[in-house]
C-alpha cells in the first residue's frame, strides 16, 4: 500500500510560520529563531521533494530567516569597549511585528467567514409595498360620494355662474395650481369642513368654476381633500385628508 503524504496548504510564508508557532505552543514575541528556521526549512525540503512550486516569497522568508539566525549567533560588535547602538533596525523585530499583524487580519477573517456562513443558513421574507397594502386598505376620499352626485353639485354652482366672463380675465389665464392652492386656504376657516359651494369665488365666471373643479379633482387625486356627503341629497363636504399637512405647500408654481 503506497502511502500518501498531505501538506497543508498555506497562503505565503507568514501562514507557514505563524502554522509552526502555533504548532510548537510558541509565543511571537518570542521566537527561537533556530529551531523555527530549521523547521521552516525542512518544509521547504518537503516541498521540493513532492514536486509542489515554492514560490519566491517562500524563499525570500528562507532567506530572512537565515540571516536573522546568523546574527544572532555572531557576537556584537563593539566600538571602544561598549556595544554599537548603530546596528540600525532589528530584523527579528520585524519579522515579529510582521507576524502580529497577519495573525490579526487572519483571525478577522475566519470570523468574517463564519458570519457569512451563518448568514447563509437565513433566508428573510423579501419585503414590498404590495404584500403590506392589503392589510392597510388606503381611505376612500370619496366615501358617499360618487361622480353623478359630483357633477350634479358642479351643475348647481354653474346655475349661479356669471355668463359673462369678468373683465380682463381670460379662461386660458386661470390656472388649476393657483385654485388649488386657494381651495386649501379656504379650508383653513372651515375645521369641520367646507360645502362644496364655497370652493368656488360669488360671481365666479364658468370657466372659473370649471377651473376650481378641476383643481378639487387634482386634489383628490393627489391625496390632499376628501369628500364626503352624510346623506342623500345633502351637500357634498369637502374635508383636508386625514394626515395632510401640505396645504399650500408645494401647489403654488
Amino acid at each position: 500500500m503506497a502511502y500518501t503524504v498531505r501538506l497543508p496548504l498555506f497562503e505565503g510564508p507568514l501562514d507557514l510560520l505563524l502554522h509552526l508557532i502555533e504548532k510548537n505552543e510558541l509565543e511571537i514575541q518570542d521566537i527561537p529563531i533556530a529551531s523555527i528556521t530549521e523547521q521552516y526549512m525542512e518544509y521547504l525540503k518537503t516541498m521540493k521533494e513532492l514536486d509542489l512550486e515554492v514560490t519566491s516569497e517562500f524563499l525570500v522568508m528562507a532567506a530572512t530567516l537565515l540571516a536573522i539566525k546568523a546574527r544572532t549567533l555572531l557576537p556584537k560588535q563593539n566600538t571602544g569597549g561598549q556595544e554599537s547602538d548603530e546596528e540600525g533596525p532589528d530584523p527579528k523585530e520585524e519579522l515579529v511585528q510582521r507576524l502580529i499583524e497577519y495573525k490579526k487580519f487572519k483571525e478577522a477573517a475566519v470570523y468574517l467567514k463564519e458570519r457569512q456562513r451563518e448568514q447563509g443558513r437565513v433566508y428573510t421574507r423579501p419585503n414590498s409595498l404590495e404584500m403590506y397594502q392589503s392589510m392597510f386598505p388606503s381611505p376612500n376620499p370619496l366615501a358617499g360620494v360618487d361622480l353623478p352626485k359630483l357633477l350634479n353639485a358642479l351643475q348647481e354652482v354653474l346655475k349661479r355662474a356669471v355668463e359673462v366672463e369678468p373683465p380682463k380675465v381670460k379662461a386660458s389665464e386661470i390656472r388649476v395650481q393657483d385654485k388649488m392652492a386657494q381651495v386649501n386656504r379656504k379650508l383653513v376657516l372651515y375645521p369641520r369642513g367646507m360645502p362644496f359651494t364655497h370652493a368656488f369665488s360669488k360671481n365666479a365666471s364658468r370657466a372659473e368654476i370649471v377651473v376650481t373643479f378641476m383643481a378639487i379633482l387634482e386634489l383628490l387625486r393627489l391625496g390632499q381633500v376628501e369628500l364626503i356627503q352624510k346623506e342623500h341629497f345633502a351637500e357634498i363636504i369637502i374635508l383636508p385628508a386625514k394626515g395632510d399637512m401640505s396645504k399650500d405647500d408645494g401647489i403654488v408654481s
